[in-house]
């Protein structure tokens, strides 16, 4: 197919047009992770995704961690990162870089980019207006340090902005009832945001394809399932570790109403467009 053809132009988007229809008015939430926060060419075309789908009229929610810029910057820092269980080891000093790099670089540079695409973002993190409550987590491997699991969503913050216009971009920088910070897992985050605003959709951006049943044969890509498929994928042990917390997310978001969620390649130029206004999709879809 030509895509230089206008008549192939046109097609693109008469099939984007029933989606475009039946997606206005609602609420996305995009966890922003993986490559697609790394490379340029990506960062580009991840903006101008949301950007388009906030100007059909879908209201999305950006969702970020930032995991290898706080370790390349605690090495800057002659800090030495460290992981019990696939988890960032927390200490205070830790945390600071962590609320650092999160709170103030990455969630900015991703706020800059979308209001150079001329929408309206605002970053915040979990800590404002006690949008992410959370407690220390107590992990069985050890000793994580301020390394929190997430207790309440509060959402007033992120109803108002999405009401009035802006796209909210949300760090998974958490507090505590005694007021600390705590660090918690952005694709944990993004789930129970999607709970809370009863979100369309959850789409989590990764640096795979989807979701294998044998992560080393690549013909195993699941491309639909369910939740209890899903649970029991970890309950077997044939989700890799990294897989695991992104269907814990789409597993706690779906169970709290969230229509649909979505694994996708964020390698994939476009990526976001392709899954949602597309026939063919790509990537995993997860059903209640």
């Amino acid at each position: 197919m030509d895509r230089e053809d206008p008549a192939t132009r046109a097609h693109i988007l008469i099939e984007a047009l029933p989606y475009i229809r039946q997606y206005w008015g609602q609420t996305f939430i995009i966890k922003y992770g993986g490559n697609a926060m790394v490379r340029e060419d990506l960062k580009s075309q991840v903006m101008q995704d949301i950007a388009l789908l906030h100007y059909v009229g879908i209201r999305p929610v950006v969702v970020h961690g930032g995991g290898p810029e706080i370790s390349s910057l605690m090495k800057q820092l002659g800090m030495e990162p460290s992981f019990i269980g696939g988890l960032r080891v927390t200490d205070a000093a830790t945390m600071e870089v962590v609320e650092m790099v999160l709170t103030g670089k990455t969630n900015k540079d991703i706020v800059s980019r979308l209001n150079r695409q001329s929408v309206r973002a605002i970053g915040i993190s979990g800590k404002d207006d006690n949008c992410i409550q959370a407690r220390k987590l107590d992990s069985p491997a050890g000793d994580l340090g301020f390394v929190g699991e997430i207790v309440q969503i509060k959402a007033d913050i992120l109803r108002l902005l999405v009401r009035e216009g802006y796209i909210p971009v949300v760090s998974s920088v958490a507090i505590g009832a005694d007021g600390e910070s705590y660090n918690v897992n952005a694709d944990h985050a993004a789930g129970a945001i999607a709970a809370e605003l009863n979100a369309s959709k959850l789409i989590l951006l990764t640096d795979v394809e989807g979701v294998y049943r044998d992560f080393q044969d690549k013909r195993s890509l699941i491309s639909e399932m369910d939740v209890t498929q899903a649970a029991e994928l970890i309950e077997e042990g044939q989700a890799e570790r990294g897989m695991i917390p992104k269907l814990e997310a789409c597993m706690q978001a779906l169970q709290g109403g969230v229509g649909r969620a979505h694994l996708i390649d964020g390698r994939l130029p476009h990526a976001l467009l392709i899954e949602i206004f597309t026939d063919s999709g790509i990537g995993t879809m997860i059903r209640p």
